[in-house]
């Protein structure tokens, strides 16, 4: 048998623990399965003394993961710390500089360095595997890198934030606002105390800007994401999506076009008889179409410390099973200095069907103002529905259009110019609907 493979795990939060332990609790399986011992050889945390619910004290503790990345105490650096810069940065730079294999689950460290550290890993011939970083438990990175040789990818996209996923399930089912599904995911632990970062699209655009390197042979660029989050979507939105019959999902999506690659994060309505419009609370979804294939969809858990200590440990078993003078595959599929300059398609050109909800005053005209709009912007019109608003506000109506396949600088230059007309009473809301398998 194979000598050990050493490991050291860098954070020992909710996935650290929950892989210190999978890697004690499934000792003898996965030495059967990977033909050698894989042992928790070092750790770093904050606190020496938490109690984590793991015994990790045959381990070497270092107080600072840069020189347990250094060590050559350890084969394998295991990176879970979080942050783009930081510890987490320097700590993955001088392990893989170190000759030192690396598992990260850091999707935002890889969105603003990836290709710079996948450049280090290729040169020193050791592997950087990111698995956990993008949708959690599901396997699409060992899908995307290793499977699908030979396939064209034309179109990546999926459900890529358990939080969002798990907000629009619940005020779907249950008919509540926004804000209290909110509230009740930030007391189930679904949902951070600031939940930025989730619900307003920058967690998913992280995981896209590398699904899109993957699938385009493209350098990451993760600041070229057009971006809307899903804190505007109300219950009118939903429920009208229903009638229409679609369901509302925040997706991520990177497609090929004539004019470069398009990469956007923001709430889309789906058929309910698609597939990933069954996708529901806090699982992932991510579809792949290419040209051989056709379309592949994985789904799955996408957080929580089992799904994402799962992928980890899978990770951390493609390296046990290496050997010696194996050559390992690029980081992002192709070498990382041939990856391509990024070039950004033009978001205004998206070529699709809209929803459109509108609120306006109760008065005589202003549909006709409305259709004028469309009409002056060649939107041809799918159905028209209008609805009074009771109550205080029942001098208004709320007027919702869904447009046939048109294009975005057309939906907005008339949405602008109905805003400008003085019509609406509120905010307009536009929803893209997006094919899905």
């Amino acid at each position: 048998m194979a000598e050990a493979l050493r490991v050291g795990i860098a954070g020992l939060g909710t996935v650290g623990a929950s892989v210190a332990r999978v890697l004690r609790d499934k000792a003898a399986e996965l030495t059967r399965q990977c033909g050698r011992d894989i042992i928790v050889a070092a750790v770093s945390a904050r606190d020496p003394k938490r109690d984590r619910g793991v015994d990790v004290s045959s381990a070497r503790w270092f107080d600072d993961p840069v020189k347990m990345a250094q060590t050559a105490e350890i084969d394998v650096f295991i990176e879970l710390i979080g942050g783009d810069e930081g510890p987490a940065r320097l700590s993955v730079k001088a392990a893989l500089e170190a000759g030192r294999h690396v598992v990260t689950a850091n999707k935002a460290l890889l969105a603003k360095h990836g290709v710079a550290l996948a450049e280090i890993a290729e040169k020193k011939g050791v592997l950087l595997n990111y698995e956990a970083a993008v949708a959690g438990g599901i396997p699409v990175i060992k899908t995307m890198r290793e499977a699908m040789a030979g396939n064209s990818v034309t179109r990546v996209f999926g459900i890529l934030n358990g939080t969002c996923n798990y907000i629009l399930t619940r005020m779907e089912a249950e008919g509540i606002s926004f804000d209290a599904c909110l509230k009740d995911a930030q007391r189930l632990g679904y949902a951070e105390a600031d939940p930025t970062f989730d619900i307003e699209g920058h967690d998913t655009a992280h995981k896209l800007s590398i699904l899109t390197s993957l699938a385009f042979g493209t350098k990451i660029a993760a600041n070229d994401i057009y971006m809307e989050g899903i804190s505007n979507i109300t219950q009118a939105d939903i429920r009208a999506a229903g009638d229409l019959g679609y369901r509302i999902k925040l997706l991520g999506v990177a497609q090929r076009t004539e004019s470069g690659i398009e990469q956007r994060v923001h709430p889309t309505m789906v058929p309910t008889a698609s597939v990933i419009a069954q996708v529901h609370g806090v699982t992932n979804a991510v579809a792949i179409e290419t040209d051989i294939l056709g379309e592949l969809l994985l789904s799955g858990p996408g957080a929580g410390g089992n799904a994402t200590a799962s992928a980890v440990i899978g990770d951390i078993a493609d390296i046990a099973k290496s050997r010696p003078g194996f050559q390992h595959g690029p980081v992002f599929g192709r070498p990382a200095k041939e990856l391509r300059p990024y070039k950004k398609a033009q978001m205004r050109s998206h070529a699709g069907g809209y929803f459109i909800r509108l609120t306006v005053h109760d008065r005589i005209g202003v549909f006709a103002a409305i259709a004028k709009r469309m009409a002056d912007n060649d939107i041809s019109l799918e159905s028209i529905v209008q609805h009074a608003v009771s109550g205080e506000a029942a001098a208004q109506k709320t007027v919702i259009l869904v447009t046939h396949e048109t294009t975005e600088a057309a939906v907005r230059k008339a949405v602008d110019g109905i805003t400008k007309d003085g019509h609406l009473t509120d905010k307009p809301q536009v929803i893209r609907i997006e094919r899905a398998g």
